[in-house]
């Protein structure tokens, strides 16, 4: 008892003693003696790093869809924790926690005296504002090292908490310190803090715990390695036997009744074990996650180094606001289960972009997401580029000469002009073609040819657009220029899914670039739009952990004349009226769009638009496209032959924009400039020859020709549109990012 006098009396006169220290320290050698040698103790700042707060990511309705944490917590104010839980808490913690300072120095005496006779540890000492320091430092420390030694058993260690818990107490009030320590302590389970130890644990907010939960709670704190409810049976006896200890504690002191106490243990420990998966596999939209993920992590404006971004990410306690709508993703998925199994080797996969801002509404795919290859599940995002963790696509097909057919626009064509389309074609001359360097990289040995053997007849801008007509785009990409439709492809922001160069050769056209749907989507979103092109967008908010927002507008600018964009969707909206698109038919509002069936069915395309909602769906297998192509498949329970561009991946389009679009105003098109596209100019169709009485029958062969010309010549009955195989797909992988295809540049350039 002298001691206990003695050290009271020291501390009411401002001087504190090491021998404080000795009770959470112990150890052979250390007497009162050596601890007094430590004397005048004074208070001490502590820097306290933000704690690791996990990230939300919210849809446009505002819903979470996904987290992202290094530790799974969620601070709260005081105000949001039961009052039963801060009692259960302090009753066991320190009970005379608003009536002591830094230190309790009755508890600490006691637990002195206990540890002295004893000659080892039996009781702690210390105060909950000293398990606060100790937390601080444990969570600042970023080696092994360094948290080693933020619990080393060491007077010097003890004495700093001391040091640092004496300025906390200037700092701060009771109640503050309170709310951090329940914030920053950890409950087992993985659960960091008592908002998301609530959850875990018992599957409601803090505000909402009863009295056996808070002791529960309250008993897991001292430590929760041993008695982590996850672990299994034996450390649930243990967390059982602490909780009825805190239940004693609180009938001791008067905070609840014997009998509220008698009551409480006969409960059940209650231990819920609700799931708190972060990442994106654990999201409903993982594909549309994972772009979000890689905005992040690829942006230098959250953070110098990968690293960085990673830390922001996963402990920033950001909320991000997102433009993916839950009702057109709803609606992309089911059109997509429609036609296409999750266990089917070729894939489906769409996104939906806005026109004039690029914000990416819907991305969805066949696959589900995931790392078991047994349930046909894919660990990539097959909806987009590799920059943003996809692979490397497959290629565009007939979708690209929707370029081709603006960039002539551009260049001064009507769409009337046009030119004999015969069956094949090869390029007049090496120099025919030049990449945008100046190359010549035509091949007068290479010949493409349509879809059947027979004569193209003559075929305009309209006819051979609706007609998919591939040796009327290679001749119509000769005269406009090889560099010219590059060049307008790249102003619509079209670029690779590896991330490398566009293949400039004279198969551009028909398509020989491996690209993604959120591309080629948001390229086609161009015309719609009117000639504005806008980044995509994925995040509109972005909320740091004290409430200030930083919004994220549409990045656009004008890269195209609007009226050559109008004069684009005047032909693309005959697709589905004149084209290739005519069995599937419309959606019942302006649109237009454009098929792309890829050499020898390795890949299926749909691209298509409203004036306010942009689309493309995919259809390729994972595996390698060249190998496993489109043909005698079955896809959905249904045996295809041939899987052209409107086969699937055109009814996908369709269905989903039909759900997306409920609902919604249907803007019309505006009108084409007649006056300026209309008729044609130096390329008109040459005048019928004057009918004479012996040339009936090939007068009757022409008119068969042309009618059977101005079906799809390159997406309904193609066996081939074109030879362009890429330099990537065919490699017979699961993961066609890890070992792309080696393809020759004379392959490439011939697109074989």
């Amino acid at each position: 008892m002298n001691i206990v006098r003695l050290i009271a009396a020291g501390a009411a006169a401002g001087v504190l003693t090491a021998a404080i220290a000795l009770p959470a320290v112990g150890g052979a050698g250390i007497t009162a003696n050596t601890a007094m040698k430590e004397i005048n103790l004074k208070p001490e700042n502590l820097e306290e790093p933000p704690l690791p707060e996990r990230t939300i990511l919210r849809d446009a309705d505002g819903k979470q869809i996904a987290q992202f944490y290094y530790e799974n917590r969620q601070s709260v104010t005081l105000d949001k924790v039961a009052p039963i839980m801060q009692t259960a808490l302090i009753s066991i913690e320190d009970f005379r926690f608003y009536q002591h300072g830094p230190i309790d120095v009755e508890g600490t005496a006691r637990a002195l005296v206990k540890n002295m006779t004893t000659g080892g540890v039996t009781q702690g000492g210390s105060s909950i504002t000293q398990q606060y320091v100790k937390q601080v430092l444990v969570n600042a420390a970023e080696t092994p090292e360094e948290q080693q030694a933020a619990i080393a058993p060491t007077v010097s260690r003890k004495l700093n908490e001391l040091r640092y818990a004496m300025a906390m107490e200037k700092k701060y009030s009771k109640n503050q310190i309170l709310e951090k320590y329940l914030n920053i302590a950890y409950f087992g389970a993985g659960a960091h803090g008592i908002q998301a130890a609530s959850r875990r644990f018992f599957d409601k907010p803090a505000s909402e715990l009863n009295l056996v939960q808070a002791a529960t709670l309250a008993g897991a704190v001292q430590n929760p390695a041993r008695t982590d409810p996850s672990v299994g049976k034996k450390a649930q006896k243990l967390l059982l036997d602490r909780r009825n200890t805190v239940l004693d504690r609180m009938a001791q002191l008067g905070k609840i009744t014997p009998q509220e106490a008698a009551d409480a243990k006969k409960k059940k420990l209650g231990y819920k074990g609700i799931a708190a998966p972060g990442g994106c596999e654990a999201s409903k939209y993982p594909y549309f996650c994972m772009y979000v993920q890689n905005e992040i992590l690829n942006n230098d404006a959250f953070g110098k180094t990968p690293q960085e971004r990673l830390k922001l990410l996963q402990r920033g306690g950001l909320e991000i606001k997102t433009t993916i709508s839950p009702k057109m993703q709803a609606a992309s998925e089911k059109a997509i289960k429609e036609y296409v199994s999750t266990k089917d080797k070729p894939a489906a996969a769409q996104a939906m972009i806005v026109p004039g801002t690029g914000e990416i509404k819907a991305m969805a795919a066949s696959r589900k997401f995931g790392g078991n290859k047994k349930k046909n599940e894919v660990s990539y995002n097959i909806v987009a580029d590799a920059k943003h963790g996809g692979g490397v696509g497959f290629q565009q097909g007939s979708t690209a000469k929707a370029y081709t057919l603006a960039a002539a626009l551009e260049e001064g064509y009507k769409y009337g002009d046009g030119f004999p389309s015969p069956a094949g074609y090869s390029a007049p001359s090496y120099g025919a073609f030049r990449d945008c360097k100046g190359n010549r990289v035509g091949d007068p040995n290479h010949e493409v040819r349509n879809s059947s053997e027979g004569g193209g007849g003559f075929k305009t801008l309209q006819t051979g657009t609706w007609g998919s007509v591939n040796t009327f785009f290679m001749k119509l990409e000769e005269r406009v220029g090889l560099c010219k439709v590059v060049d307008l492809a790249k102003r619509l922001g079209l670029k690779r899914a590896d991330g490398g160069k566009l293949g400039e050769y004279e198969t551009f056209t028909l398509g020989i670039n491996e690209v993604d749907p959120v591309t080629v989507a948001n390229s086609y979103a161009v015309f719609a739009s009117r000639g504005q092109y806008c980044k995509p967008l994925a995040i509109t908010e972005i909320k740091d952990r004290y409430g200030k927002a930083k919004q994220f507008k549409p990045k656009c600018s004008k890269v195209m004349d609007p009226e050559v964009a109008d004069a684009v969707s005047g032909i693309l909206s005959g697709v589905f009226t004149k084209g290739t698109m005519q069995e599937v038919g419309g959606i019942g509002r302006d649109a237009a769009g454009k098929t792309g069936t890829t050499d020898d069915y390795t890949a299926a395309w749909f691209a298509g638009y409203t004036p306010n909602l942009a689309s493309a769906v995919s259809l390729g297998d994972l595996r390698g496209a060249f190998k496993h192509k489109l043909i005698g498949v079955t896809i959905g329970g249904r045996p295809y032959q041939y899987v052209y561009g409107a086969t699937i991946s055109g009814r996908i389009w369709k269905q989903a924009m039909l759900g997306a679009l409920k609902g919604v105003e249907a803007p019309e098109f505006n009108p084409v400039n007649h006056e300026r596209f209309g008729g044609c100019g130096d390329n008109c169709a040459p005048k019928p020859k004057k009918k004479q009485e012996d040339e009936g029958p090939t007068d009757l062969l022409d008119q068969f020709r042309d009618q059977f010309d101005n079906r799809d010549q390159g997406d309904q009955g193609d066996p081939g549109n074109g030879r362009r195989r890429g330099r990537g797909g065919d490699n017979g992988t699961t993961d066609p990012r890890q070992t792309p295809q080696t393809i020759t540049e004379d392959q490439m350039r011939r697109g074989r």
